[in-house]
């Protein structure tokens, strides 16, 4: 049979494509049915099949639906045009989505081997294709399942606020966003604000119960609204809503299967609605099932340097008979290769501090932008641990935060104004000298008002002995202010690690905060 295939359904073209081994195998197969004749799959047939051979996408029959006219088949309602000269939208998409749904799929159904089901079943677009296939999604949930939104055209008149007016946002098993940063930019009509109304569109789901486990939005920070970049999506797309094919990849020699996974993780792509900044949220799930009250949670920064340790460190200590019980660890990272991402962590890990206020820099170079602290710890308490317990069952009462040299001034900063945040605090070589010293100056302030009662919080400071003397010296001064007041955390501990530095520290503190938290 040959693997691609235009054909006429009625008066509607369609081009088909089956999957490497439709003929070879009596098995049957999901179908993602892609917009605009399939024109986002045409260009990367052959990155498919390797996705397809290598085990990282399922095997997938791609229908693609030629329009008859792209401004009336998708667009939900009736629009004016966006400039004169070019036609008005008919707003004719329902009519369309039922003919996909009650007459192209039926047929496919009947004529390919396919796994019918809502579940197995895609519908994909870019720009007003990608806005039809959450409308699909949305009026016929009993046909499509899985939805793919390629730089979809959320500044259509009424389309976020028909998203913000209803309470159920369909029951789609699985929603994919990409969008391009520079979309619009040179725009002076509605276009101009893609970028927004898509993360919008993204944070409305979000607070009407998707979870992040089933929405992801991708954002190429140089994507301009082109085919380029939503054919550059679309593989990602179908990875994102199918996943992996369950059947291990057979191989009779060495063959570059790709990066390393670390068993039990999954990755998150977040883009906050309170600061709107993008964040890559690593998860470790507990091998064993959850305690009474759920798992304790440990929620740590600078993800993309320490994540990875830590995860293998608790999967290696859990295990049983005699292990330490399973614990939910949440990492906190970027959409960067780098391990320390400075940029962005110098904005969310700081309070704003004035370049008087802080010390030369060792190379001389200005101070990056700072003053995001506030905003950052408000995305971790009302977004991402309500995404992250509406995923997993979560004790909080039984919650820490970790973080290292400026994530550790974040620790105690948060500490010292959010106290009932977390149950265990763990700050590793803290910035307390950041803003001259303002983490003293909080503890004066603010330390009568944990006194009464006295906090059930935790405190665990730790300093490597090879660290800057100033480093070592405020951590002790911190500690020795505490202890000495009788106020504040209940339990506070101040471990020096003979022999290790700054960054060397890190690998020592991993066991024993690990046997802490989960306590």
């Amino acid at each position: 049979m040959n693997r691609y295939q235009e054909l006429m359904v009625g008066d509607r073209k369609l081009v088909v494509h089956l999957p490497p081994s439709y003929d070879d195998s009596g098995r049957r197969f999901p179908v993602a049915y892609v917009q605009d004749g399939g024109e986002l799959f045409a260009g990367c047939l052959n990155y498919l099949q390797h996705l397809h051979t290598s085990g990282q996408l399922e095997e997938i029959i791609l229908v693609g639906i030629v329009p008859r006219s792209r401004h009336d088949e998708y667009t939900p309602w009736p629009a004016a045009a966006l400039a004169d000269g070019f036609p008005p939208f008919g707003g004719r998409g329902r009519a369309y989505v039922d003919e996909v749904a009650d007459v192209l799929k039926p047929y496919i159904d009947s004529h390919y081997r396919t796994k019918s089901d809502a579940k197995d079943t895609a519908i994909l677009g870019g720009s007003l294709g990608g806005l039809i296939a959450w409308f699909a999604g949305f009026w016929r949930p009993d046909a499509f399942g899985r939805i793919g939104m390629l730089s979809a055209s959320f500044w259509y008149e009424g389309a976020v606020d028909f998203i913000k007016e209803r309470d159920n946002a369909g029951n789609p098993v699985r929603m994919y966003m990409s969008v391009g940063e520079k979309e619009g930019i040179y725009k002076n009509n509605r276009q101009r604000h893609m970028v927004e109304l898509t993360k919008e569109a993204h944070r409305l789901w979000l607070e009407k119960g998707m979870p992040v486990s089933r929405l992801k939005l991708d954002l190429e920070p140089e994507g301009t609204h082109d085919n380029l970049f939503m054919m550059r999506r679309f593989p990602e797309a179908l990875k994102w809503l199918f996943g992996r094919k369950d059947e291990a990849v057979k191989a009779s020699a060495m063959t570059d299967t790709g990066g390393v996974h670390l068993p039990g993780t999954r990755t998150w792509s977040f883009t906050s609605g309170l600061n709107g900044r993008e964040y890559r949220i690593l998860i470790a799930e507990p091998a064993g099932p959850p305690p009474e009250g759920g798992y304790p949670a440990l929620y740590t920064l600078d993800a993309n340097a320490s994540f990875g340790s830590l995860t293998e460190a608790a999967r290696l200590q859990s295990r049983g008979p005699h292990g330490i019980p399973p614990a939910l660890i949440v990492g906190i990272g970027y959409h960067s290769d780098d391990p320390i991402v400075t940029k962005e962590r110098f904005f969310d890990y700081t309070v704003y501090a004035d370049d008087s206020e802080l010390p030369q820099r060792p190379d001389a170079s200005g101070w990056p932008q700072t003053g995001g602290a506030e905003a950052f710890l408000d995305v971790l308490e009302y977004e991402l641990k309500p995404a992250v317990e509406s995923a997993y069952a979560v004790d909080r009462s039984r919650q820490s935060f970790f973080g290292h040299s400026l994530g550790g001034f974040l620790v105690l900063y948060a500490m010292l104004t959010r106290p009932n945040a977390y149950r265990r605090y763990f700050a590793a070589s803290p910035s307390i000298w950041w803003k001259n010293g303002l983490i003293f100056k909080l503890w004066e302030e603010r330390s009568g008002a944990l006194a009464l009662p006295r906090s059930e919080i935790e405190l665990h400071l730790s300093v490597g002995s090879l660290e800057k003397p100033h480093m070592v010296s405020d951590a002790y001064r911190l500690y020795a202010l505490m202890t000495a007041s009788g106020r504040g955390p209940k339990t506070i501990s101040m471990n020096e690690v003979q022999g290790e530095g700054h960054v060397s520290l890190l690998p020592s503190l991993l066991s024993p905060m690990l046997r802490i938290v989960t306590r």
